[in-house]
């Protein structure tokens, strides 16, 4: 397979590090559904590193993680001689932070509406648009090693924020 890189730092690592990184220790090799198992991890990941960052590091740490996971993406792709095989999990989990831009603690009306139905309603729409694709996302994937790998996700998650501040809008009470 001819993938070309773009990120060679990425594939200056070990192997075993890049697969170990890409596949969250292993987790999409043994799992029946990796890609929500990744997702769910992502949803820690946000919980823990990014629920409580101001707007500024959110942004700038967001930004950060899909960086180095369209790089370890791009460098499993290469080792594994597969276009964005559902081992690679990395993508789903940085995905997360993404769906949930300017939902956090942050924002009164999601708290002041009770979180959670948001965050599981978030979840939920993620995986459908992740798993299905539709609007063109399933078009984002025949883009060139990871960022192809990266980007359906990352769409797949901005969709989803979009109309996760829709839901959020419509239900504020008039003032």
């Amino acid at each position: 397979m001819g993938i070309k890189s773009k990120f060679l730092w990425a594939r200056l690592l070990p192997r075993s590090l890049v697969l170990n990184t890409a596949t969250l220790g292993g987790i999409g090799n043994r799992s029946f559904m990796p890609g929500t198992l990744g997702s769910i991890l992502g949803f820690f990941l946000y919980a823990i590193v990014f629920h409580y960052l101001n707007p500024f590091f959110y942004g700038i740490l967001m930004f950060v993680f899909a960086y180095v996971a369209v790089g370890i993406c791009d460098a499993a792709e290469y080792h594994l001689k597969e276009k964005d095989p559902s081992a690679i999990i990395l993508d789903e989990c940085v995905a997360i932070p993404f769906l949930f831009i300017g939902l956090n603690a942050y924002n009164s009306n999601v708290v002041e509406l009770n979180a959670w139905p948001i965050y599981i309603g978030g979840f939920l729409l993620f995986r459908f648009f992740d798993i299905f694709k539709p609007f063109g996302i399933a078009r984002l994937q025949k883009l060139e090693g990871g960022v192809g790998c990266v980007a359906d996700d990352l769409v797949s998650a901005l969709v989803t924020c979009l109309l996760l501040h829709g839901c959020v809008l419509t239900q504020i009470p008039s003032q």
